[in-house]
């Protein structure tokens, strides 16, 4: 039976103000609070509640329907924040029991690229995170933007992960089809998914548009596309922010009725919605897939132009990943570095200094070009790169905030061995503890009918 990998990003930019050069060293607060309320309580009250809101009531309704989450660290404290009831909504369809989430980077930043031990620092936080909101352990991982070369696919795979989703691009795929389940070309224990996104687009960014040719989209055309590809195809990976439901597609063109028309149609074709790791158990890879590029699900090249075409952004990037810089980071234990080094990295703070041409108009905030994002951008670096500087002498290397970090890494695994050994022991005592108290339960029991036993025999003895 055909299966289809339905997924949803969640991820909230954090609006930076307008900061100027002499205001380095002087105020290092960077963030528009303003902005950054407005855009999350429109984004919550006209796409994610109406659209979860939605998805809860498939799950509940439909046993052939599985929904797939990734949410980033960053959005999951911005939604805490402004519009706790996506959080709330989200937990209820976690204890349907029928959803999936996905791991990926805290920040929804360029770490994979930038620095592996900060990535796999961000990784394992969001997955902490998402065990402590919602219960369950990611077991497959989706990168910023879908970001995936074959060295990512081989630091995921050590870190433990049954797979990764990234995008089906041509490039990569060639005469191959993204319908199937591959595997990771320098780590076959890694499975890999490939988003198909001329059907993934069809629905965030062309349903609709009145002048595409297959307007108006309905939910049963849609499934039969799905149904009539080759018998032998596996899988389809469809993946879309959330917020294409509300505010790409607006409510009134009855994307919610589409959606939810969608398991009805798929159980009539024999076909099923499914997790990224039920995927992952019940099909055997055909193959391994070779990207020895970084690739992306931005723009039509799918590469990483949209956040490093230009020098500015290069440059950018370069100041924000220095080693020794990062080393600092996560040898430090101040929590203001730690929340503004995950905002700062957000890929959209490179996005608006873009200068490719852009098919669809892109906000860039209240920046009047790209030249002005990169120069509020650097100011703001220099000041929080000045902070990190002053929590550190200067005569202290690579090596020793490496020996530092590593110490701090240990520390905390250690800890981890021993809640696991504490928890095992507690488990333990209370089976044992039940077994006393079965046995203080059972004496009563025994000396009860040591009596009627004794009570038999004297009866007994008289009647003789």
């Amino acid at each position: 039976m055909k299966q289809i990998c339905l997924y949803f990003e969640i991820h909230q930019p954090v609006h930076l103000k307008r900061y100027r050069f002499f205001d380095i060293g002087k105020d290092h607060y960077y963030y528009d609070d303003y902005e950054n309320e407005r855009a999350i309580r429109d984004t919550a009250d006209n796409s994610y509640v109406p659209a979860l809101r939605t998805i809860l009531e498939m799950c509940q309704q439909n046993d052939n329907f599985k929904p797939v989450f990734a949410l980033s660290g960053v959005a999951i404290e911005m939604l805490e924040q402004y519009a706790p009831e996506v959080i709330d909504l989200l937990q209820q369809i976690a204890e349907t029991g029928k959803c999936e989430f996905l791991a990926e980077p805290y920040s929804h930043g360029l770490a994979s690229i930038g620095n592996e031990e900060s990535f796999k620092n961000e990784v394992a936080r969001q997955a902490k995170r998402i065990k402590d909101l919602f219960g369950q352990t990611p077991q497959v991982l989706r990168n910023s933007n879908l970001i995936y070369n074959d060295e990512i696919g081989s630091i995921v795979a050590e870190m433990g992960y049954k797979g990764v989703i990234t995008e089906g691009a041509k490039h990569i795929l060639g005469w191959k089809s993204s319908h199937y389940v591959y595997t990771c070309a320098s780590d076959h224990r890694l499975a890999v998914l490939l988003r198909d996104y001329k059907l993934s687009d069809d629905i965030c960014l062309r349903f609709s548009d009145t002048s595409w040719s297959e307007y108006p989209l309905m939910a049963d055309k849609f499934i039969d596309w799905i149904a009539s590809s080759p018998e032998q195809e596996q899988v389809v990976t469809l993946g879309m922010e959330l917020c294409a439901i509300g505010m790409f597609q607006r409510l009134d063109s009855h994307i919610l009725d589409f959606l939810k028309a969608l398991p009805a149609c798929a159980a009539q074709r024999g076909l099923s919605f499914v997790g990224a790791s039920d995927v992952i158990a019940a099909n055997k890879p055909v193959d391994s897939i070779d990207v020895p590029y970084a690739m992306s699900w931005n723009d039509e090249e799918r590469d990483l132009s949209g956040w490093l075409g230009n020098t500015m952004q290069r440059e950018a990037y370069a100041k924000l990943y220095d080693e020794k810089f990062v080393g600092r980071i996560l040898a430090c234990k101040d929590r203001r570095i730690k929340q503004d080094w995950d905002r700062l990295q957000a890929t959209n703070n490179f996005q608006y200094m873009t200068t490719k041409p852009q098919a669809v108009p892109m906000l860039r905030s209240f920046y009047e070009s790209a030249f002005d994002a990169f120069t509020n951008y650097m100011n703001i670096v220099g000041d929080f790169t000045k902070r990190v500087n002053d929590m550190f002498s200067e005569s202290v290397e690579n090596d020793e905030l490496n020996a530092l970090y590593t110490q701090i890494a240990n520390l905390g695994d250690e800890l981890t061995v021993k809640t696991n050994e504490v928890s095992r022991l507690r488990a333990r005592l209370e089976k044992y503890e039940g077994k006393e108290e079965a046995k203080e339960e059972a004496k009563p029991a025994k000396k009860s009918a040591a009596k009627k036993t004794t009570a038999k025999k004297a009866a007994k003895a008289e009647t003789k």
